[in-house]
């Protein structure tokens, strides 16, 4: 059976699906956090402080956590290629609004339009990829899916700052209402028509919830970006004042930054494809270890550098594992919400950013900078911590009936 798999090659079609799902994460990912660019013109236009414009971040992530799994709980019921044409319609709408707003109470409208509208077409794209894709490169495609995210911060972001910097911000919407109209003409061509659709009720979808396996797994990715995002929200006062990097470099190491999270993806899927979950409670003691690095390297410049790249590497790469994780689990208690289980892992992250943030704030007011580095590492333990329980509780489950929780 192994060497069957290992000889599954992607059609055509197949990989041209990939890159239209891949598309779309990327032009999401672009709409949600070219806004972090643009915050300085938004609020001198508005005449709202920076502060005030900084909910509109976010804002956007609570939208997304809390109104992605209530709305693909109730619209999976639908047919999935008209859903998805329906959504990219709705988020050009909801850019376009963006790119009209004239005022602050319009533009959180819009932004929470787009933040919920883009939570469900993502989960969407990883169920349909789950879906369509050969077993053997299931894992490999969900980590690209995701990789749009990390190239829309490396290419998208830059690009839509620099058309709101040398236009105006309204412009930089209008460039994602585009991006979105040139997503949505090919997904009317590539998107397949006859997706398997599991009806279920929103309340079956949401016991998902209620259901402690999924619980926990739900957790592990939670702390893992809360770890990551301790430090990488004063990653420019690290490499300021930590490090001693002149401002006028920051940018272009943001650039290399998001240049190795690309490896990052990579790596996700390799893990992925070879029983992810056991490895798992590895990779975040791994990850523990570099965040916990830059206590002792934060006095070189160089050195610095070397944890936050390497830092960078390991940030997504559980993104696959624990997408197909969770998406096993539901098909194994709860077949019908399994897309709804696919909008979990997106949702995790956005929770995760928004801890992260957190702590790192009550650790800047209180302590100093350097202080976030072990910090970080501690969530990252602690996702270790909940990576080996679930694990144990696989292992326990298989041997009492035989079949396994997680197929990479």
């Amino acid at each position: 059976m192994t060497t069957v798999l290992e000889k599954e090659s992607l059609s055509t079609k197949q990989k041209i699906l990939a890159f239209t799902l891949t598309l779309l994460t990327f032009v999401m990912g672009t709409s949600e956090f070219v806004i972090v660019g643009l915050l300085t013109e938004v609020s001198s236009d508005l005449n709202i402080s920076l502060a005030v414009a900084g909910t509109l971040v976010s804002g956007f992530a609570i939208a997304y956590a809390i109104g992605t799994p209530l709305l693909t709980a109730f619209v999976s019921r639908f047919p999935k290629y008209p859903l998805m044409l329906i959504l990219i319609s709705l988020f050009i709408v909801g850019n376009v609004i963006s790119a009209l707003s004239g005022s602050y109470e319009l533009l959180v409208f819009s932004r929470i339009i787009t933040a919920v509208v883009s939570g469900v077409l993502v989960a969407l794209s990883m169920s349909i990829a789950s879906e369509i894709m050969p077993v053997s490169k299931k894992s490999a495609i969900i980590a690209l899916v995701f990789a749009g995210f990390t190239i829309s911060n490396v290419i998208g972001v830059p690009v839509g700052t620099l058309i709101g910097q040398l236009g105006s911000w309204q412009l930089t919407f209008w460039f994602t209402a585009l991006l979105g109209v040139i997503s949505l003409a090919i997904s009317i061509f590539i998107l397949p028509k006859n997706l398997q659709v599991q009806k279920g009720s929103v309340k079956e979808q949401l016991g998902l919830l209620a259901n402690p396996r999924i619980i926990l797994a739900f957790f592990i990715p939670t702390f893992s970006i809360a770890g990551t995002y301790t430090i990488y929200t004063y990653i420019t006062p690290i490499m300021e004042e930590g490090l001693g990097i002149p401002t006028r470099y920051i940018s272009i190491i943001l650039l290399a930054y998001g240049a190795f999270s690309i490896l990052s993806n990579v790596l996700a899927g390799k893990i992925a494809s070879r029983d992810g979950v056991s490895k798992l409670r590895y990779v975040f003691l791994i990850q523990a270890v570099i965040l916990g690095s830059l206590y002792f390297t934060m006095e070189s410049t160089y050195a610095g550098l070397i944890s936050l790249m390497l830092m960078a590497v390991m940030i997504y790469a559980m993104n696959a594992t624990i997408q197909l994780y969770l998406m096993n689990l539901a098909e194994l208690y709860f077949p019908a919400a399994k897309d709804f289980a696919s909008s979990l892992t997106p949702v995790a992250v956005n929770i995760g950013i928004a801890l992260g943030a957190t702590i790192g704030g009550y650790v800047v007011a209180n302590e100093s900078l350097i202080q976030l580095s072990w910090v970080g590492g501690l969530c990252a333990l602690i996702a270790s911590g909940l990576a080996v329980v679930s694990y144990r509780m696989d292992k326990k489950e298989e041997s009492f009936s035989g079949s396994e929780v997680y197929e990479g």
